[in-house]
């Protein structure tokens, strides 16, 4: 079994979608995928919520945005057709409503930040799932956090529990939105920026899966910054530590919390690129 994270630019437009579905497609075995939002939503649903803090309403103009981009992918890949454009209308208009009650009250706290900011990560779940013809499971449903919202700590004794129930009898391919969780009390939360990196991550450790791909709009890791360096070139090999040094150091290629809990498992990491499949990328583990 395999676990493939998709970024934002991964699957940010229908066409890269398609190229998404030819990837999952041509693996063996059973895959695991998890999605980002598509790429800049989870901005605009930050910027929306800000603007409608102020009390003024002014969160329309990213919220129609929002929703043509949504729109023009569910066309691209579905003809704008079948019970997916009623599933994204239904989450598109709870995040309306929601950005509403903010600008009623005039105050937006990290709780409601938590109930609105994955919502891209449910949506895009959901389409892919839908394109793939693939199972959807709900991280929020399985992973398990405090009430730290904005960037909650993960409760792994239970969460692991949760998640080898949910794939007990798994088999094929499943979509789960990353970034997502929810605390005992059943609310929202998430788990940081970059958070969808660690929900692959903590699957992966979870089920102990043989390996961790994250597909993502470079070839991995580069000995340089390729638009300050000509001659930078990807590094197919790093150690868990060098990663995390790299990534602490700038290197936006992984989130850093992601790379523990594989670690910890001995579980290595693919850094691929979704736009050249055929790069070998880089390769992280123990040696």
């Amino acid at each position: 079994m395999k676990v493939l994270k998709f970024g934002g630019t991964s699957v940010g437009s229908a066409e890269n979608i398609k190229k998404v579905k030819e990837i999952v497609q041509s693996q063996n075995g059973d895959v695991i995928v998890v999605v980002s939002a598509l790429g800049g939503i989870t901005d605009k649903i930050l910027t929306a919520a800000n603007n409608a803090s102020t009390g003024t309403g002014d969160f329309h103009t990213e919220l129609k945005e929002i929703k043509i981009k949504h729109d023009e992918v569910i066309h691209s890949l579905f003809n704008g057709s079948g019970s997916i454009k009623y599933i994204v209308a239904e989450l598109l208009d709870e995040l309306e409503q929601i950005l509403t009650g903010i600008t009623l009250v005039g105050e937006l706290t990290p709780k409601t930040l938590d109930r609105i900011a994955g919502i891209g990560e449910r949506i895009s779940s959901n389409i892919v799932a839908q394109f793939l013809g693939a199972d959807r499971k709900d991280a929020s449903e399985f992973i398990r956090t405090d009430s730290n919202f904005g960037k909650a700590i993960v409760n792994f004794k239970e969460t692991d529990k949760n998640i080898q129930e949910a794939f007990n009898d798994f088999s094929g391919i499943a979509v789960v939105p990353g970034f997502i969780s929810k605390n005992a009390k059943g609310e929202f939360t998430t788990i940081g920026r970059g958070g969808s990196d660690y929900t692959a991550a903590i699957i992966s450790a979870a089920l102990n899966v043989e390996i961790l791909e994250i597909w993502t709009d470079v070839n991995g890791f580069m000995t340089a910054d390729p638009r300050v360096i000509s001659k930078a070139y990807t590094i197919p090999e790093l150690t868990y530590s060098e990663a995390m040094e790299l990534s602490h150091f700038g290197a936006k290629v992984i989130y850093p919390p992601t790379i523990l809990p594989v670690f910890q498992k001995g579980i290595p990491i693919l850094i691929k690129n979704t736009f050249e499949p055929e790069n070998p990328g880089t390769r992280i583990s123990r040696t």
